[in-house]
């Protein structure tokens, strides 16, 4: 699954119920795609988005690995390492 990733042992969220950016909706803001922080299972907004939270949350709370949760994609991203970290499967 890994390609150079060393934080896929922190998984600790496989899926949500959650299908909006928990940020944007307190700002009033949209948002592009989602992304599952895949240590607490905070959904933010992908960095086309206008606020890139995600990448925010990572910034703040430093959880490594984030998946899409957009309908078709399974991949997963890991920050640190700046890598697609594998695959996340429904």
């Amino acid at each position: 699954m890994a390609q150079d990733c060393a934080h896929l042992d922190q998984i600790r969220i496989t899926n949500t119920l959650k299908h909006v950016c928990e940020d944007c909706i307190k700002t009033g803001s949209s948002w592009v795609h989602l992304r599952l922080c895949l240590s607490c299972g905070h959904v933010g907004c992908c960095d086309s988005s206008p606020n890139m939270h995600a990448s925010k949350h990572f910034r703040t709370f430093h959880h490594p690995l984030v998946r899409s949760i957009e309908p078709g994609e399974t991949w997963v991203w890991c920050y640190v390492d700046q890598v697609v970290a594998g695959e996340f499967p429904d």
